[in-house]
């Protein structure tokens, strides 16, 4: 199979790649990689060396694809289908790869520090780093939630690339830090993209890991 996707079901970028090839039925060979486990994560090193997944192999055009964002836009070139994840039009493509930007860092990232400290022994916690993390996500929720009260998907009608992003990214937002009752646009749009089915299913391939989620 020409395409092949190093990445755990668990991980919210991970998640954002494995949304778009379901978009799409785009066929690839999953490799789940356990960071924790040096024969698991030894394939993903040799391709890149950082041991950061995700990580997309084409083996047809011996390239070798890292990111998540660089990854959906990959694939809408080399292997399009019914959802176009880019616009064609470059203020368009512009305000769309500025909304993935957002939702990965400062929603996703700012999750991901909250999450991280969870696993990390007390003596090395970070107190402060957490409320600031937590201050910087009610802020970036509250933008979602003014953005979300007129539309549909993140650019409008349209769901594409920033949808990849945010899907993950309020999914576990939610999580940390539950929104529902005070954020209703932003908490409307998160159960919009859980009833779409690529990221419905993203999230029940997690299930069975998701006790490795720190609560």
């Amino acid at each position: 199979m020409a395409l092949e996707l190093y990445f755990h079901p668990l991980s919210s970028f991970c998640q954002k790649v494995l949304i778009a090839l379901y978009e799409n039925d785009t066929p690839f060979q999953p490799h789940i990689v356990d960071l924790s486990n040096e024969a698991s994560a030894a394939p993903l090193r040799r391709l890149w060396p950082i041991g950061k997944f995700p990580v997309l192999r084409d083996g047809a055009r011996n390239r070798t694809i890292p990111e998540s964002s660089l990854i959906i836009e990959y694939l809408d070139r080399q292997y399009p289908g019914r959802t176009q994840f880019l616009p064609t039009e470059p203020d368009f493509a512009h305000e769309a790869r500025t909304l993935d930007r957002f939702f990965d860092l400062y929603v996703n990232e700012r999750v991901g520090k909250i999450v991280t400290d969870r696993l990390r022994p007390a003596p090395k916690s970070d107190a402060y780093g957490v409320e600031q993390a937590k201050a910087q996500l009610q802020i970036a929720l509250d933008m979602v939630d003014r953005d979300m009260a007129t539309k549909n998907w993140a650019m409008g009608a349209t769901f594409g690339l920033a949808d990849c992003a945010a899907a993950p990214a309020l999914f576990y937002a939610d999580l940390v830090m539950p929104f529902g009752a005070t954020h209703k646009h932003a908490a409307a749009y998160l159960h919009r993209l859980l009833r779409r089915p690529s990221f419905a299913r993203a999230v029940q391939e997690a299930e069975p890991y998701r006790a490795l989620f720190p609560r």
